[in-house]
């Protein structure tokens, strides 16, 4: 999220998209929360802490990435294509894959 290593920005949008789907009514709608809203949520941070926290240290994007976001060097490192990069897409896509599944059985 903005290049500061802290909450992984899958995550984050991950947890956008269930709000986006099971929140409240914007304006001029009926304000109406869909209860699932908290079941979806709690599951998705569970299922992406299992996934991601066993084999990173954490949900934070330092500790996913082992970047330091305010040292310049790791951050044009980070950049360069090799190991780091293709596991933050992984991530993406896994969390991707994670919202599709809740969102197909939404029960």
């Amino acid at each position: 999220m903005g290049c500061n290593g802290e909450v992984c920005g899958a995550l984050v949008g991950a947890l956008a998209v269930m709000g986006l789907r099971f929140g409240r009514g914007g304006e001029g709608e009926e304000e109406k929360k869909d209860p699932r809203i908290w079941r979806y949520t709690f599951e998705l941070v569970k299922r992406f802490r299992e996934a991601i926290v066993r084999s990173h240290g954490g949900i934070r994007c330092r500790e996913i990435t082992g970047i330091d976001w305010m040292n310049r060097e790791q951050v044009l490192s980070f950049y360069k294509p090799d190991e780091k990069g293709l596991e933050c897409t992984r991530i993406v896509g896994d969390t991707a894959k994670l919202i599709g599944e809740l969102l197909e059985r939404q029960t």
